[in-house]
């Protein structure tokens, strides 16, 4: 059983995908050893991106998938107006790049929050890997429907609840991710700043940061900078109501 406040060491992260500590998580799950392999084949691993760095940008022709290894990746697109929207967040385990799926250019684009590193799927193999292997097209067609239901959660709780219920379930999600990562699910670090949460709920920097002073206060986290700490987790699940967490990203 993994340590619940262990942290997760790239060097933990094997490059096959048979020995990937987050096969779990990420495509290879359900896979017999033979597909495996086949997928491994087809995988490209490239040097770590540091905070900054794309994957990819708007308009940029679409040439892969890419699972995430370590770090943290943000999705965003830009308004008509000039202004970023950001789209979600991705965590080790999950995937990136799907949007680029539909017109074969990519219509957001995925900076690195932190130093991270990732599988990059080429998608003309990939497609060639889902036809040979039906199990590998239904695990595309899991993930593709997971998309779209996070979509429509995201756009639930952005036009039916109020500022303290959207980041309750924000912070909640975060911390269901984690969990599935074998990392704390009570104690983990937002790769993300303040304006970027701000921006992703909707609402002003001044109100993310008022409501954390606030929610320490009422002794519900701890927060010191990044680092987050839910001590009490029974008021946030309160705030929600009826809500549904939102994914924030295809889950794989």
């Amino acid at each position: 059983m993994p340590h619940k406040n262990r942290i997760l060491d790239i060097e933990e992260i094997r490059v096959s995908c048979k020995d990937c500590t987050l096969a779990h998580l990420c495509l290879p799950h359900g896979l017999e050893q033979d597909d495996l392999e086949k997928l491994d084949a087809i995988v490209e691993r490239s040097p770590p991106y540091h905070r900054g760095d794309h994957l990819y940008r708007s308009g940029e022709k679409s040439h892969a998938l890419y699972a995430i290894r370590s770090g943290a990746l943000k999705s965003y697109c830009i308004t008509e107006q000039g202004d970023e929207q950001v789209l979600g967040f991705m965590l080790p385990g999950e995937l990136t790049g799907m949007d680029g799926l539909a017109h074969g250019r990519h219509a957001s684009a995925s900076v690195a929050l932190e130093t991270s590193s990732v599988c990059e799927l080429p998608l003309d193999q990939l497609t060639r890997l889902c036809e040979q292997l039906p199990g590998m097209h239904d695990r595309m067609m899991r993930i593709a429907g997971k998309e779209i239901t996070t979509d429509q959660e995201m756009l639930i709780l952005l036009g039916k609840h109020n500022a303290e219920e959207r980041l309750a379930s924000f912070l909640l999600n975060l911390s269901s991710r984690y969990k599935k990562r074998g990392l704390s699910a009570d104690a983990f670090r937002l790769p993300m700043s303040r304006q970027d949460i701000g921006n992703y709920l909707g609402l002003a920097i001044e109100t993310i940061s008022r409501l954390f002073a606030r929610f320490q206060d009422e002794n519900i986290l701890a927060v010191d900078r990044k680092l987050i700490t839910i001590r009490d987790r029974q008021p946030l699940i309160a705030m929600l109501h009826a809500c549904i967490i939102p994914s924030a990203t295809p889950d794989l």
